[in-house]
């Protein structure tokens, strides 16, 4: 599996053990990427007597927490404007601070645990590429700033790399991490402290105090469902997320000097202002790491190994790159290609649930911003498990229940429809400088 992506290559993938048939434990978690494994390393901070058992049906880190864009970011899948709509001005508050410092707990994490995964606290770039986009981005700085949520500032041309690029915010609130080693570290470590992981183990279903598996049931108290984008496999939360995919590619390393020329810092991340979704960063060993959206939905929610690779995108984000930094466009070249699902519910809000009465709790809904999303998910959840009263389980994501995705065909026509028009949103804006008319009637649909 070392194919996987770039990411994979850097960690033994080598499977544990199935499950060996029927067991009981205190806590069965559903998925052992990055939901799961933080619920757990969290459990066993707060409630060391518990039995863990995470049951995966690949390995640990096999889907969208190892292959990720590595941005360990403050970003939720809903604006801030959305929350505070949703949910009034303190509580979307609390739910951004909290966002925010989920990124200084998972670096201490990291200091504490010696986890080696390239963390560097380095901020994110988001570039104004079009006198429309400055003036978007422009804005949001002043709202920023006015609201006194976020901290947003805005650097002029002078300051950053990218061609043609009008000036660009920046955030502190992000760092950049190779999410395979931040994984596959935290499944060892929790392994170590008496946790038990089964891989190459399908889960059918779940109810309460039961698990059934492809190798026998587990009985629990508690039973966390954790399995993101790849939950729309399991029958009875088919309709609860879409999968959709991400892909990326990664470039042969640059020297230092050209990283200068860019004005891209190590630990830096970085984006622009379009509608279609990109996002990038410096590796650690100074190669380009850069994805976006692009790949179709795939009808009924079917998820397979070749979805991963879709040329046209590949071809798409070479190009969108070398059109960033032209004057180092031969310079780059693609040495890897990669992707995979995400989780998105139908409304774009992210959750956190548990319910006391049947013990069975879920997160995910990430939408691409998952790798910290997934340790304030876990921290959450370990505090519900708990019965713990807290700041985390009285956020507004806490028990938040985003409506079911149609039934197909509608779900593929819809879901591809908003792809096409996030697609034609970016070509109209570019055609009339303009904000899209496009834009705004998708917005609704996907949390701004």
């Amino acid at each position: 599996m070392e194919s996987v992506s770039f990411w994979h290559e850097a960690v033994d993938l080598t499977a544990r053990p199935a499950l060996d048939g029927d067991t009981t434990v205190d806590v069965a978690i559903v998925g052992a990427g990055l939901t799961g494994l933080w619920t757990a390393y969290y459990l066993q901070k707060t409630k060391p007597e518990l039995s863990i058992l995470l049951i995966d049906k690949n390995v640990a880190g096999f889907g969208a927490s190892g292959r990720n864009g590595g941005w360990a970011s403050a970003l939720f899948p809903q604006s801030t404007e959305s929350l505070i709509a949703r949910y009034g001005f303190d509580r979307a508050k609390a739910l951004r601070d909290a966002m925010v410092g989920t990124i200084t707990e998972i670096g201490r994490v990291v200091k504490a645990e010696k986890i080696d995964c390239d963390w560097v606290h380095g901020g994110t770039l988001i570039y104004a590429r079009s006198p429309l986009q400055e003036k978007m981005l422009r804005k949001e700085v002043a709202d920023t700033t006015a609201l006194g949520i976020d901290h947003l500032e805005w650097r002029e041309a002078s300051e950053v790399g990218a061609s043609n690029a009008r000036g660009a915010t920046y955030t502190p609130d992000c760092a950049r991490v190779h999410p395979a080693k931040l994984v596959r570290s935290i499944a060892a470590i929790v392994e170590k402290r008496g946790a038990r992981i089964v891989e190459q183990t399908e889960v059918l279903a779940w109810e309460k105090g039961i698990v059934r598996t492809s190798h026998g049931t587990v009985t629990a108290k508690h039973i966390i469902n954790a399995t993101e984008g790849y939950g729309a496999t399991i029958p009875q939360w088919h309709r609860r997320v879409l999968p959709l995919y991400s892909l990326m590619i990664a470039t042969a390393p640059l020297p230092d000097s050209v990283w200068d020329e860019l004005k891209i810092e190590h630990g830096q991340t970085f984006s622009d202002g379009r509608h279609l979704v990109i996002y990038g960063q410096r590796t650690a060993d100074n190669r380009f790491a850069f994805g976006g959206r692009g790949a179709r939905y795939h009808f009924n929610s079917t998820i397979l190994p070749e979805y991963d690779r879709v040329e046209g995108v590949f071809l798409h984000l070479t190009r969108t790159l070398r059109d960033m930094f032209p004057q180092i466009a031969d310079q780059i070249t693609v040495t890897h290609r990669w992707g995979g699902p995400l989780g998105v519910p139908r409304d774009w809000h992210a959750h956190v649930a548990y319910d006391p009465s049947t013990g069975i709790g879920s997160a995910g809904g990430y939408v691409g911003d998952g790798l910290s999303t997934t340790n304030l998910a876990g921290r959450t959840l370990a505090d519900l498990v708990a019965g713990k009263k807290s700041s985390l389980t009285a956020l507004p994501w806490v028990g938040h229940r985003s409506p079911d995705w149609e039934p197909e065909p509608w779900r593929f026509v819809g879901a591809n429809a908003g792809l096409i028009g996030m697609t034609a949103a970016d070509i109209e804006e570019k055609v009339t400088n303009r904000p899209s008319i496009v834009a705004k009637l998708l917005a609704p649909l996907t949390g701004h």
